[in-house]
């Protein structure tokens, strides 16, 4: 509590601090488009959140991206497949929880470290987005319009349609994580995998879950990057993804220890990470001081969550 309580504070300064530094004229647009970038980079925060809750990290995040946006392009416009939205995004989605699916089981069943298990597959899934797309942009043109316009181009109640999207995600993982027996499981692991085993919880399938969780919703990011940018690059889209992602997710109060965070947190901690960089735009930081702002700032999280954490006694 008294970390959310500071993080709410921190948020709040920071958000001041834009309102002072942005022209009047021009404060409309700038909090539109800051909703917009918080709701629709919230999804893989929220899907980095999960597996850091229950001890795991996912360093795929951008490239399971990049090759559902990649896959979903090609199967919406290419002449070999033309195929219905209605079956091409549920095919995408569902193939990235089977990424999800074979993360978790490398990990759980051959005892393989997450850190290299997901490194791999960041090189692997851009790999194979660039090999299928024969290292081109893809893009879905003018084909796709009544699509398009449904993810993207209205608003929700004055809300970005990303916004909107995010905010019934948040709703149902904070149901998931915070009022169900198996979002307690998943904090269970996360603080004592080996209690939580004796505790007669079925680690490997909670564990499992978690990432099939994660790469799912990095699918539907996908999906999103594809419908607002209407093509994607393999070989340049998506980097650094999965470190806005983890940022976002630690910033708000997920420890990597795991067994912490929660979903309002980890709204906040995204919403700081892209108010960061708005601010210092404003503030005319040079841009390529961003990722020092960024990493600083991760960096102070970091020793945050080590100060508040309680100290074990051993009695």
């Amino acid at each position: 509590m008294k970390k959310l309580t500071g993080l709410v504070i921190f948020l709040v300064v920071l958000y001041v601090a834009l309102i002072i530094a942005v022209p009047s004229q021009g404060l409309g647009l700038n909090n539109y488009n800051l909703a917009e970038r918080i709701g629709q980079y919230g999804i893989i925060s929220l899907g980095a959140g999960i597996v850091i809750i229950a001890g795991g990290i996912d360093l795929s995040i951008g490239s399971v991206v990049v090759l559902t946006a990649t896959a979903c392009a090609i199967l919406l416009t290419d002449r070999n497949f033309g195929w219905n939205p209605a079956i091409a995004i549920p095919v995408v989605l569902a193939g990235g929880a089977i990424i999800g699916l074979i993360h978790g089981l490398l990990i759980t069943k051959m005892n393989l470290p997450p850190f290299m298990v997901t490194l791999c597959g960041l090189f692997i899934y851009r790999g194979v987005a660039r090999t299928i797309s024969g290292n081109m942009s893809k893009g879905i043109g003018n084909q796709c319009l009544d699509l398009r316009h449904f993810f993207y181009d209205n608003d929700v109640f004055g809300l970005p349609r990303f916004l909107a999207i995010y905010i019934i995600l948040a709703i149902i993982a904070a149901i998931f994580l915070h009022f169900s027996v198996y979002g307690r499981y998943l904090y269970a692991i996360g603080g004592n995998e080996k209690a939580a085993k004796y505790s007669g919880i079925a680690v490997d399938k909670y564990k499992i879950l978690s990432y099939v969780l994660c790469s799912t919703l990095a699918a539907f990011f996908g999906v999103l990057f594809l419908m607002k940018n209407n093509a994607v690059t393999p070989s340049s889209d998506g980097f650094f993804l999965e470190l806005y992602a983890i940022a976002g997710a630690v910033l708000g109060g997920c420890s990597l220890r795991g067994g912490e965070g929660t979903v309002i947190g980890i709204t906040i901690g995204t919403a700081i990470m892209w108010i960061l960089p708005n601010l210092t735009n404003m503030w005319g930081v040079p841009s390529e001081l961003e990722f020092i702002v960024i990493g600083t700032a991760l960096l102070l999280g970091a020793i945050l969550d080590e100060k508040l954490r309680p100290v074990s006694k051993v009695t």
